[in-house]
């Protein structure tokens, strides 16, 4: 069963706008017209490079940005018509993951509060419940519950990043839209990212919307690949299929332009 259902969606930014209310003089059709099935339980790895739509298509489909034409359906629901309330009800199903995991969290508040902070929003805990879930979750992802008590700049990138998919687990989410979750790390660290990721994928039962703009991460942790070009999705298929025999020209330059990494 398709737990996200896309068809026709479409996002035109104007450009040229005057500051004075002059108008605009143009259009960017950031994603157009595109269309796209998500399964419960696998990873969709969606791939192209910087600017051709990948970031705005995973925020879309989250209705973090509105879109200018199309249907999003999350578990049967039309998210596109869904009120202020109903949103509320289904973000606890749907999370994300930034990609810059120094600007992704409040510098201001203790780790423990970044990943509670959630849990304040949608769920009635007591303090002490809010601990010790903040606790399980820091366990997850790899870090030690004395964490919590300190700020994000005292940690790596890496450890940063560990911090933002707690804080995305934190309402046990059915779907999470990883938004270039490993590209502002370095290599070591991204793979041990991705390892995290797919194990978690295994024990929480998530289904992961993977956006990177690297072939080799994608080919290791997708279940299947759709090619992003210019706001259009140009291929689709399996990880092997697309790893394989791309049938597409700009699958085949992208397969050839990045290197062989290993996670």
């Amino acid at each position: 069963m398709s737990l996200v259902e896309v068809r026709n969606l479409t996002k035109v930014y104007p450009i040229g706008e005057s500051i004075f209310g002059g108008g605009s003089h143009g259009e960017v059709r950031a994603v157009d017209d595109v269309s796209l099935t998500i399964e419960a339980g696998e990873t969709l790895g969606l791939i192209g490079e910087s600017g051709s739509g990948k970031s705005t298509l995973g925020r879309l489909i989250l209705r973090l940005v509105e879109p200018t034409a199309g249907s999003i359906r999350f578990a049967g629901h039309d998210l596109r018509t869904a009120g202020h309330l109903a949103m509320r009800r289904m973000r606890r199903d749907m999370q994300i993951i930034f990609q810059d995991p120094f600007a992704s969290l409040d510098p201001r508040l203790r780790v423990n509060d970044v990943i509670a902070e959630p849990l304040l929003i949608h769920e009635s805990m007591t303090a002490n419940a809010r601990r010790q879930r903040v606790a399980e979750l820091l366990h997850a992802v790899g870090m030690d519950e004395s964490a919590g008590q300190r700020f994000p700049h005292e940690f790596s990138g890496g450890q940063r990043q560990r911090i933002g998919i707690a804080r995305a687990l934190a309402l046990r989410p059915r779907f999470i839209v990883a938004d270039e979750p490993v590209s502002a790390l370095d290599v070591s660290v991204g793979a041990q990212i991705v390892n995290l990721l797919a194990r978690l994928q295994r024990e929480f039962q998530l289904t992961y919307l993977f956006i990177s703009h690297s072939m080799p991460v994608v080919r290791y942790l997708s279940t299947r690949i759709a090619v992003m070009y210019r706001g259009q999705i140009v291929e689709t298929g399996s990880t092997e299929q697309i790893a394989e025999h791309p049938g597409h020209p700009y699958t085949k330059t992208l397969l050839g332009a990045t290197p062989e990494i290993a996670i």
